[in-house]
């Protein structure tokens, strides 16, 4: 007996081993590589080669003289049809398509669920003309008077928060339910920084290992755990990067990516009347939490849903936990006073 306990001791410490290398294996997967794959060649500024989750139309309009068109998915309900529409607008670094998650929820509630990308973003146009977050919101109750749908709720991430927080604002009767995923501009950061205007310098050829190391931290940031799914975010921003077309590109995203600095909704949240609720990943910075319930506070009819363990992004860490939130407060009467501040 003895000597068989002998001959299992080094067996045991490998086995020990063996599984001390492959953690250190799996914990090294949840990062992003040191540097972009080689695999990752040049995409289109308008994303032609990215695959959306459901087919991918255009609603074409003329702004400041200009023709352009906005991307959108129309989703038809898969479950029994409720009659409501649900609209859902992405932040300031994504696309119409990371929302999959949701579209499939909604649409299986029985949810027509219409997903646009935002001028100058994804699929749509890049026009060189003055963005704001009014065009932004004016825009999407253009496309749903294209699509002829009368009331909708409106769903906001990140800067989509603010521009769903404006159709609110310029559109109330054409809303239902306003919803704000872990919105920016929570706080009205314009005082004493002054203004400088776009002179029209962008980097054309940026240093690529120094933009990806930048977007890989942001990336990381924005999640309490890095999935490798996650990827593909890192993989567009570095593919339109290397596409012929990305000085267009760069001085888009120059007119259009500092909104903030122009504009701030935090003044029209006393005046806006729809039911609204703010949810949001409660690890998406130290002042989060704070700012989301004074937001909830100023709103007349609003609610607070913070998740734990969840960043920037909970509707892709914690898509169950978003998808019954969502599912719960657009499923409520939106005459009745909100439930005034919840967590999960």
């Amino acid at each position: 007996m003895e000597h068989r306990r002998r001959d299992c001791i080094p067996s045991i410490i490998g086995a020990l081993i063996a599984a001390a290398f492959f953690c250190i294996d799996l914990s090294a997967q949840q990062r992003p590589p040191a540097s972009p794959p080689a695999e990752w060649g040049p995409l289109s500024i308008n994303l032609e080669e990215i695959k959306y989750p459901h087919p991918v139309r255009y609603f074409d309009l003329n702004l400041y003289g200009q023709d352009v068109r906005i991307a959108y998915m129309d989703v038809a309900p898969t479950g029994a049809p409720n009659g409501r529409t649900v609209v859902l607008l992405h932040g300031g670094s994504y696309y119409g398509w990371y929302w999959k998650a949701q579209i499939e929820a909604l649409a299986k509630a029985g949810y027509r669920v219409v997903v646009e990308d935002r001028l100058g973003w994804g699929k749509s146009s890049k026009p060189i003309l003055p963005y704001s977050i009014s065009l932004h919101a004016s825009n999407t109750v253009a496309l749903l008077d294209h699509l002829r749908i009368d009331k909708a709720a409106i769903v906001g991430h990140s800067i989509g928060g603010q521009m769903a927080t404006r159709v609110a604002f310029l559109y109330p009767t054409r809303l239902t339910h306003l919803v704000m995923i872990n919105p920016i501009g929570l706080t009205d950061t314009r005082p004493g920084r002054g203004f400088t205007p776009f002179d029209g310098k962008v980097d054309v050829q940026p240093d690529l290992q120094a933009a990806y190391e930048a977007d890989v931290r942001t990336e990381m940031s924005r999640y309490v755990v890095w999935r490798p799914e996650y990827l593909d975010h890192l993989r567009i921003r570095h593919g339109v990067r290397l596409s012929a077309e990305w000085p267009r590109l760069a001085y888009v995203r120059e007119l259009g990516g500092n909104l903030r600095s122009v504009d701030s909704t935090v003044n029209d949240w006393p005046h806006i009347k729809t039911k609204a609720m703010v949810l949001g990943g409660e690890q998406d910075g130290p002042s989060f939490p704070a700012d989301a319930r004074r937001a909830v506070d100023t709103l007349p009819n609003a609610e607070l849903v913070l998740i734990p363990q969840a960043g920037h992004n909970p509707h892709e860490e914690k898509p169950d936990v978003v998808n019954a939130e969502l599912l719960r407060f657009l499923g409520s009467d939106p005459a009745a006073p909100a439930v005034r501040r919840s967590s999960r």
